[in-house]
């Protein structure tokens, strides 16, 4: 009963933007693009692109300035019932090496790898189709969990605090600024039996613990302008993996964090999309 009463409350409608594309580099330009302005699901194919975002927070004056100039785009609004319907139709299993499986939970358990996830396919952002997923996750098989702390800022699915669970994380403290992400990820937690994780519903680090590792899988713009807060909270030694940016943004990445006591410890790059795993220094 709580349940539907949750979901009632925080029952909203989407903006769906559907954009003819010419080249996978302009997509993943445009994708960059329009989620610095908070459309945060994306869907790929028949050369276009579709972008949903909450409707309370589209700006068309904002999008037009992504957007390539004189570029063709529909506009649809969609409720929640229906965006969701329409998302589960799409979601298929994604397989990352022999490491870990990411499926709805109407499709069958994976028993080939190390770690089988159920992600239920929602509004938010991390079933591990797009390129920074995939990334974060490889990345992840690299580094110790085992009774460590944990911080996931811009927790989404919270697929990336089940996977530290899973790989022996004993403290999870999980973030997001959106409602129905912690909905969503209290849903994924609950479904693969998780019990270390801790969500949060708040926009930034403020008295958050100090952890062993920080998961961070935003946008450029956002890490920069946390990179302070980061470094803070991360402990001395501790790891910093961090994605949601692009090839080209490398440079400045790491000058950002490395003017904040990071140094890079290993990256990986996907479709033009970069993951960094930063260490921060012992002293």
């Amino acid at each position: 009963m709580k349940l539907v009463f949750l979901q009632a409350f925080f029952m909203k409608r989407y903006i769906k933007i559907e954009i003819e594309i010419l080249t996978e580099q302009e997509t993943e330009i445009l994708v960059a693009l329009l989620s610095e302005i908070k459309f945060y699901a994306f869907e790929e194919g028949n050369n276009l692109l579709n972008a949903y975002i909450h409707e309370e927070d589209f700006d068309e004056n904002l999008m037009m300035m992504a957007l390539p100039e004189n570029r063709f785009f529909k506009k649809y609004v969609i409720d929640e019932e229906n965006w969701n319907h329409q998302w589960e139709e799409t979601i298929t299993p994604v397989i990352i090496n022999d490491f870990v499986a990411l499926r709805p939970s109407f499709a069958a358990p994976n028993r080939k790898v190390k770690y089988d996830i159920v992600i239920t396919p929602k509004m938010s952002f991390g079933t591990g189709h797009h390129a920074t997923t995939r990334l974060m996750i490889e990345l992840m098989e690299k580094i110790d969990f085992y009774q460590k702390s944990v911080i996931d800022f811009g927790t989404g699915t919270g697929v990336l605090s089940i996977l530290a669970e899973k790989c022996g994380a004993a403290k999870i403290t999980a973030i997001d600024v959106d409602e129905w992400s912690i909905m969503n990820a209290t849903e994924n937690i609950l479904a693969n039996n998780c019990k270390n994780i801790s969500l949060k519903l708040q926009e930034n680090l403020t008295a958050i613990e100090p952890a062993d590792i920080l998961l961070a899988n935003i946008n450029l713009n956002v890490l920069t302008e946390h990179a302070e807060s980061i470094m803070l909270s991360v402990r001395r030694g501790g790891f910093f993996l961090a994605s949601g940016f692009l090839l080209n943004d490398e440079a400045e990445i790491v000058r950002v964090f490395t003017d904040n006591d990071f140094v890079v410890f290993d990256r990986l790059g996907l479709n033009g999309w970069l993951a960094i795993l930063f260490k921060r220094n012992k002293v």
